[in-house]
């Protein structure tokens, strides 16, 4: 059920309780009073939800760029320290 149903149908049950007698509608409008704050809460919080898994996937993709660039890192300083090894070597030889 979407938003506009649910609000839909909340409104439609409030118009039912209308018609009722008073002694009958106060019950009732208290608990569709209800429903509609829990309703809200849980909007919230499912917004609050959405919005911590967008960051951690932004987070998870600065992570995973900063991996990337750590190994291309340590992959040149690896190939620097044995360009620099072979070249020590070869002078010794001399």
């Amino acid at each position: 059920m979407n938003e506009q149903d649910f609000q839909a149908k909340l409104a439609e049950l409030m118009k039912q309780i209308e018609n009722l007698p008073p002694s009958e509608r106060a019950p009732l409008e208290r608990l569709a009073q209800e429903t509609r704050e829990r309703h809200e809460r849980m909007k919230k919080t499912v917004g609050e939800l959405q919005e911590s898994l967008d960051y951690l996937r932004l987070s998870v993709k600065y992570l995973v760029f900063d991996l990337e660039a750590t190994r291309r890192e340590n992959d040149y300083l690896r190939k620097l320290i044995e360009t620099r090894s072979s070249q020590d070597e070869s002078q010794d030889q001399e």
